[in-house]
């Protein structure tokens, strides 16, 4: 349903995409994931067609972005609904663009997500929470079959980001495909694909569980103890460490295989003055994205 192909985009001679490709198939929930400055925005604007790529080709139902318009639905990361009008006017300006004049169809949209007691109030005036319904709400106006959403939930509290995320597979069982760009890792769980971008670039790509494999040949230790400046700086300066985090009283330590398990515990036990228990356990995504990420922007 959307196929972009070694998408670049430079701005004043800096590469923010750098030889990006996606395929993201019918019904599905992919999601985007980067850090700050990681280039999301720019790919989901030349995905949809709102600034050009310097090369590459976007595809989206088999048509480009510019004659696919009709088929799609954009919800900026900021919002960009009209402040000084109403929730309805709002909805009934951006449904009009497409040609739908349905009031009854515009007044399930409103019904469906909870602001018909807000009808006739000012956008401006709506929480940010209820703002991101209204954004969502136009662009569903026209019944799009893709969704591109750009941080669609940053900023809200997580009961509202919970009802959107629960109507997002109502809406991708629906049919429609929905294209998100977030940085949290919960939400990340909740997609059926994902790729990590780091500085323009995809560092890693797959299913919530496959990604995790995106480290290749490391070993990923687990220990309670609570946060120790001295044991993070110690453990930072091993050969072969590739990510400290710590986690509330959880630290997860990422290492390349020659750095072993005994030599972690005397290093936490000479500075903790204490046994420190350790385990052998899993990747998780933030393990992956973390180090991912990190790694690339040290090679900066």
């Amino acid at each position: 349903m959307i196929q972009a192909k070694n998408l670049v985009k430079r701005f004043n001679g800096n590469i923010a995409v750098n030889d990006v490709s996606l395929n993201v198939d019918k019904g599905n929930i992919f999601g985007l994931l980067g850090p700050n400055a990681a280039g999301k925005t720019t790919i989901i604007r030349m995905l949809c067609g709102i600034i050009k790529s310097d090369e590459g080709e976007v595809k989206i139902n088999d048509m480009s972005a510019d004659k696919a318009k009709s088929d799609f639905g954009y919800v900026a990361q900021h919002f960009g609904q009209y402040e000084e009008l109403s929730v309805w006017e709002n909805l009934k300006f951006y449904a009009s663009m497409y040609g739908v004049h349905d009031e009854q169809h515009l007044l399930s949209l409103i019904e469906r997500y909870e602001l018909l007691p807000f009808k006739d109030k000012r956008a401006g005036l709506l929480s940010g929470g209820y703002q991101r319904r209204l954004a969502l709400v136009c662009a569903l106006a026209h019944d799009p079959k893709v969704l591109f959403l750009d941080e669609p939930t940053a900023g809200i509290d997580p009961v509202t980001r919970k009802l959107l995320w629960d109507d997002f597979y109502r809406l991708s069982t629906e049919g429609k495909t929905l294209f998100v760009t977030t940085h949290y890792m919960e939400e990340a769980q909740r997609c059926n694909q994902l790729a990590f971008l780091s500085a323009g670039k995809i560092v890693a790509e797959g299913t919530p569980d496959t990604i995790k494999e995106a480290l290749g040949d490391v070993h990923v230790y687990s220990s309670q103890v609570s946060y120790h400046p001295d044991i993070h700086k110690a453990l930072h300066d091993l050969p072969g460490m590739i990510l400290v985090n710590q986690f509330g009283k959880e630290l997860r330590i990422v290492v390349e295989p020659t750095l072993t398990q005994s030599i972690l515990k005397d290093t936490m036990d000479s500075l903790a003055c204490e046994n420190c228990f350790m385990e052998l356990t899993e990747p998780n995504l933030e393990d992956v994205f973390i180090a991912l990420t990190q790694s690339r922007s040290e090679k900066q």
